[in-house]
């Protein structure tokens, strides 16, 4: 018998991390002044904050980096895909850190060449945390991929699983972590 659900039951298996079921690279150094791994995020970092990108900084990435993939995905949003809420593409080699508020479209937070794609929300930059009410802590896993080439090639109009498709075929270490956000 199949268990129906109202709009309001969010009861349901948890996702797990979403990098546990890929291949594991090289792993490196992830650190932020803002975001502590396993421990709840702002509300500075949220839909009922400032809805800003936390300051993440990374070191420690192997010889051949030619550039940087930047995201933060939801595995525990009710939805059978999850949920991204920011990728950044194309960060030259020689920059190892974002600072806060880096996901403001049309700031001067991302270095020349580097753009955002997409949320899954539709929005251009950094989308804030911002779970169903009521919900468990939701997950949001941040991530920088050390990629073998310059630059992806694509583009602002491509969705975040396309640039995470082809991150897959040119990561060479990757580094996360993860803070929760209950609303």
């Amino acid at each position: 018998m199949t268990r129906m659900t109202t709009g309001t039951d969010f009861e349901r298996p948890l996702p797990p991390d979403p990098y546990s079921l890929l291949p594991v690279p090289t792993t490196f150094a992830l650190k932020s002044a803002d975001v502590a791994e396993g421990e709840p995020l702002a509300a500075d970092f949220s839909v009922d904050g400032a809805d800003v990108s936390p300051h993440l900084r990374w070191s420690g990435a192997p010889e051949g980096t030619r550039s940087y993939a930047v995201s933060c995905f939801d595995p525990d949003a009710p939805t059978p895909s999850g949920y991204w809420h920011w990728t950044v593409v194309d960060l030259p080699a020689e920059v190892t850190s974002l600072e806060r508020d880096a996901g403001a479209v049309g700031g001067s937070g991302l270095p020349a060449g580097a753009f955002h794609v997409a949320s899954d929300g539709g929005r251009l930059g950094f989308e804030g945390a911002g779970p169903p009410p009521g919900d468990r802590p939701h997950r949001y896993v941040f991530a920088v991929h050390a990629l073998d080439v310059p630059t992806l090639g694509l583009s602002e109009s491509n969705s975040p699983v396309h640039v995470a498709f082809n991150v897959y075929f040119h990561v060479l270490a990757r580094a996360t972590l993860t803070a929760t956000y209950r609303r």
